[in-house]
């Protein structure tokens, strides 16, 4: 359907976030099209399993390339879907493409078998695929998020069905004929449009082997308990409320800029982002004044503008939500130092806001707060912010910035988040293991271990024909 859709709607639709105008809509899948999908993908799987690491390697390479070629025609896609500025944009198709391309590079290494010791005979540790997995992904980083599940996996092996977030429809089909152009067979990689409540049926029809799931909390809740009743493999990336912790004026005006750009990176609607400020007291002041200043300094408009510095929310409903948690800790409270509303002007914003005073019985205080809030704690020590840190029900990342390594290391050591960055805003790359613990989630994506979260990690024992027979135990 073209543009001004005005019949009855599905909600698979794009809506541009900063003019509102609902630009085209998609139906929902049939429960007769999902099943034929999950015939394909389930018929497909023998003979892309068949193939050598190699040749699928080679294919998802192709498709990263493939991507970079594109690059222009999907950032603009990206901006239109979801508000990204453009240039975030673009640097989220060279994260994608670079990843697709590790994988198709190194993804034959890391999975080749691996001997274990074993006092006589031969043992090794065989990664299979396990068939066809499910990905659930959302909408703030429309490429990136599929593709670091998708790109280690049909490397594997595995085979792909993909519900894509409802507001992104755009993006998703432009994924599924990039797989397609780089010579992936039918089957492999499949776009499916359908609604949230048609994610259990799919989990539980036998075919489907694993499910992966990047979202909220309660979406990540549904799903593994769905794979659990079916004894099948999950994988959540769930919320964040990360940490950053400042323990120096060291370099301040470094750490600062590092600040602004971990909370305000996709204007602010990023799971791994920085959203909780812990600075010491000594430095405390001074930190808030800088990241104040650096806050200030954004400006609203049209996210195709590379002029913008400041881009719409991926709704109206997440910026009311947002607004929601603001005016709940200004009414208990806290300190509005920046922002506190929303500009005069059309489209999904929130001005840039940074709280203090901030306590136990706010929103902001035990909430993720997905979008451009940022709030700040002052501590008196280490043992303080660390403790604080650690009160979140959250734990998927954090930074700690010093300029003793040592100092650093010991505080990060005590945070319970499944990745830290020291001196630098937590990020992602090809080569590193991305995850959390507690309600973040479980299981890693990227790295050395993402590729092999769906893998059938057999053992194969070679013992000689004419060894005494041991007493099978266990």
């Amino acid at each position: 359907m073209d543009a001004h859709v005005t019949a009855q709607a599905s909600r698979i639709a794009s809506v541009n976030p900063y003019t509102g105008e609902r630009v085209r809509e998609f139906p929902a899948l049939s429960a007769e099209d999902v099943e034929r999908a999950m015939d394909a993908a389930h018929r497909s799987f023998p003979d892309w399993r068949a193939r050598s690491t190699a040749d699928r390697g080679a294919l998802v390479q192709r498709a990263g390339r493939l991507m970079r070629e594109r690059k222009e025609e999907l950032a603009h896609l990206l901006t239109l879907e979801v508000g990204k500025l453009i240039d975030s944009s673009r640097a989220e198709v060279d994260l994608a493409s670079d990843i697709l391309i590790y994988y198709g590079e190194h993804g034959p290494a890391l999975l080749e078998e691996r001997p274990l010791p074993v006092p006589e005979g031969m043992a090794v540790l065989v990664n299979e695929p396990l068939g066809v997995l499910l990905g659930v992904m959302p909408w703030n980083f429309p490429l990136y998020q599929v593709v670091r599940f998708a790109g280690p996996n049909l490397v594997l092996g595995n085979t792909i069905l993909l519900k894509h977030a409802s507001s992104c429809p755009q993006s998703a089909l432009a994924l599924e004929q990039l797989f397609a152009d780089a010579g992936v067979p039918t089957g492999v990689y499949t776009n499916l449009f359908v609604r949230g409540r048609d994610v259990g049926r799919i989990i539980d029809d036998s075919r489907v082997q694993g499910a992966s799931l990047t979202g909220s909390e309660r979406a990540g809740v549904s799903l593994g308990e769905i794979a659990g009743r079916n004894v099948k493999k999950s994988v959540l990336e769930l919320g964040g409320s990360d940490p950053f912790i400042v323990l120096d004026d060291h370099n301040l005006e470094r750490t600062v800029y590092a600040a602004f750009l971990a909370r305000m990176g996709n204007t602010g609607q990023c799971c791994v982002a920085a959203k909780r400020f812990i600075a010491l007291a000594d430095v405390y002041d001074a930190f808030v004044t800088g990241l104040r200043d650096r806050m200030s300094e954004v400006r609203p408009g049209d996210p195709a503008d590379p002029a913008t510095t400041l881009g719409p929310l991926s709704s109206e409903g997440a910026a009311e939500l947002l607004m929601e948690q603001v005016r709940d800790a200004v009414e208990k409270g806290a300190t509005v130092v920046l922002g506190g509303g929303r500009p005069d002007l059309p489209g999904a914003f929130v001005e840039p806001t940074l709280l203090t005073d901030v306590t136990p019985d706010m929103r902001a205080y035990r909430e993720e707060l997905f979008g451009p809030v940022a709030t700040v704690y002052r501590v008196a020590d280490e043992d303080e912010a660390v403790a604080l840190a650690n009160t979140s029900p959250y734990g998927l990342g954090g930074a700690v910035f010093a300029a003793d390594p040592e100092r650093a290391r010991r505080v990060a050591d005590r945070l319970e988040a499944g990745m830290v960055w020291i001196n630098h805003p937590t990020a992602s790359r090809p080569e590193l293991p991305f995850g959390g613990i507690k309600r973040s989630g479980y299981g890693r994506e990227l790295g050395d271990v993402g590729i092999v979260e769906f893998a059938n990690r057999k053992l194969v024992r070679y013992v000689d024909a004419d060894a005494p027979i041991q007493e099978v135990l266990g």
